[in-house]
């Protein structure tokens, strides 16, 4: 169960870091569409708002892994029982939870998806759906493999014998 708990956390910490960096990516791609007066310039705008969202998500999934990592393995170690009961019963929130996120990240394609087709004559519209467009499905792509990692650790845990 070692292996799983730290091949888990591994994953969920670059994954931290593919978030920070396309967040900061993204600001600078924000910046050059604004100073550069481009008439998508209004991408910029759901660059920028979900960038913060991301950097925020990926600085505190990254701060705390290592403490938590630290945590669960002296917990696994020390009282295998309540280890497994907390981390299923954390995962199951975890996993749930990404269902409303892909809810989400879904229904922002399709309204980005819906600006640029309905209102293809609107620079406004257009660039706010192309910014939208694409940190929605980078968002919702690196959710379905945290997703995956996740169900892959749930498995794991539910499969884990603390009595052995």
């Amino acid at each position: 169960m070692t292996k799983e708990l730290l091949v888990y956390f591994a994953g969920e910490k670059q994954e931290s870091i593919l978030f920070l960096a396309v967040g900061l990516l993204a600001i600078g791609v924000a910046v050059w569409l604004w100073m550069t007066d481009h008439r998508f310039r209004l991408m910029a705008v759901p660059l920028v708002v979900v960038a913060l969202m991301q950097m925020v998500v990926g600085f505190t999934i990254y701060a705390r892994t290592d403490a938590q990592v630290q945590s669960l393995s002296v917990l696994q170690k020390n009282e295998p029982v309540q280890f497994q009961v907390q981390e299923i019963d954390r995962m199951q929130t975890v996993m749930t939870n990404f269902k409303i996120y892909k809810t989400i990240e879904i229904v922002l394609l399709v309204f980005a998806l819906a600006l640029i087709a309905f209102l293809p004559k609107s620079d406004a519209a257009v660039g706010i759906g192309l910014g939208l467009l694409v940190q929605a499905a980078f968002t919702l792509a690196l959710d379905l493999f945290a997703e995956a990692r996740g169900e892959a650790y749930l498995n794991a845990l539910r499969s884990f014998n603390p009595l052995n």
